[in-house]
């Protein structure tokens, strides 16, 4: 585990990943990342998925970094945290999409 990458989810979820959802395991996870400070609980997992594929295919030191500042911002704030009507998020049970 490092401190930046994609959180890791529950092991129940890996057979509902499509292909392209799959991808999040190319990186090591993380404590946080780039779907946590886009949204955290408050989008979709559809939505979740497309940030943590667009942080394995650009990944860099400077977004790390942009991504630690960004974490930190979000603690204070305390934006995203839960979804609406869930006390975190809703439970993943698959994609329509491949």
């Amino acid at each position: 585990m490092s401190l930046v990458g994609p959180r890791p989810l529950l092991m129940e979820y890996l057979p509902l990943y499509n292909t392209r959802q799959a991808r999040r395991h190319e990186v090591r996870p993380g404590i946080t990342g780039w779907a946590q400070v886009n949204g955290r609980n408050a989008i979709s997992w559809e939505n979740k998925f497309e940030l943590d594929v667009w942080y394995v295919e650009h990944w860099s030191l400077q977004l790390d970094i942009k991504i630690i500042l960004l974490t930190l911002k979000k603690v204070f704030v305390r934006e995203g945290v839960t979804a609406e009507g869930e006390a975190t998020t809703a439970r993943f049970t698959g994609s329509r999409h491949v």
